[in-house]
């Protein structure tokens, strides 16, 4: 049975103490709940993987890197290897989140050379795609959302999917003020599951977790998480407050 995950996205906020105030308060929400069956995510910035993979040591949660470059090494200025996350404990990256498409230019190519290197160093790679406003409204957002599975991942084998988590980014519901439903959501996460098992196997598309990436909060968690093709979310805002992030948690 595919696992469910919650995920929480930090991006580029939180300073060390403010990390591990974080850390310490989703513990103390999460202390007494079952999550047997739930993976619990975060990823902090660079600078504090090493001080939050201190602080859950001994407990559920994970730590996942951001983003990480294709190269093992090299002359590549601010950016982090596999290698290096490897050597404090990072086991899991997220890949081709949709702030790296949009601002830095990270195309399918560059996304499926990232997700090479994660699978060579025997890391997870949680791999983000969706469709703009402009393909939701004009129709094409399934083609475009194919389109990014099968140019960044479709080369791989199946047994790869095994370290493959996908995290569908509707980003046409992200601070636009538009807002997908439940059912949206659903339908999309759907798609593709079918897309998988028509390239691969049902086995392989039935063992995958895809997560939701469309402004999960404790409000709207309980109805997008109940949806059958739904197996979690990667949060951004909402896993910056303690509160909010376990609410998350506990809706799945």
């Amino acid at each position: 049975m595919r696992k469910k995950i919650v995920a929480g996205n930090w991006k580029m906020n939180i300073n060390a103490t403010e990390t591990k105030a974080l850390i310490d308060g989703i513990y103390q929400e999460i202390a007494s709940y079952d999550l047997t069956n739930t993976r619990v995510i975060i990823s902090p910035s660079y600078v504090n993987l090493s001080s939050a993979l201190a602080l859950t040591e001994k407990g559920i949660i994970e730590v996942a890197a951001q983003n990480m470059h294709q190269a093992k090494s090299g002359a590549f200025t601010g950016e982090v290897s596999a290698d290096m996350l490897q050597a404090i404990g990072v086991k899991s990256v997220i890949i081709g989140h949709s702030e790296r498409r949009a601002y830095f230019m990270e195309s399918d190519a560059i996304l499926a050379e990232k997700v090479n290197a994660v699978l060579a160093n025997n890391m997870e790679a949680i791999f983000c795609f969706g469709e703009l406003l402009e393909d939701r409204k004009s129709g094409n957002h399934f083609k475009v959302v194919a389109a990014q599975l099968s140019n960044a991942l479709f080369h791989l084998q199946a047994n790869d999917f095994k370290n493959i988590v996908l995290a569908y980014e509707p980003v046409w519901a992200i601070g636009t003020g538009e807002t997908a439903s439940p059912e949206q959501a659903q339908e999309m996460h759907e798609f593709i599951r079918k897309t998988i098992a028509d390239r691969y196997t049902k086995d392989v598309a039935d063992g995958i977790s895809i997560l939701y990436g469309g402004s999960v909060k404790p409000a709207n968690a309980n109805e997008i998480f109940s949806k059958e093709d739904v197996d979690g979310g990667l949060i951004g805002g909402a896993s910056l407050k303690p509160a909010d992030f376990a609410a998350i948690i506990k809706s799945i």
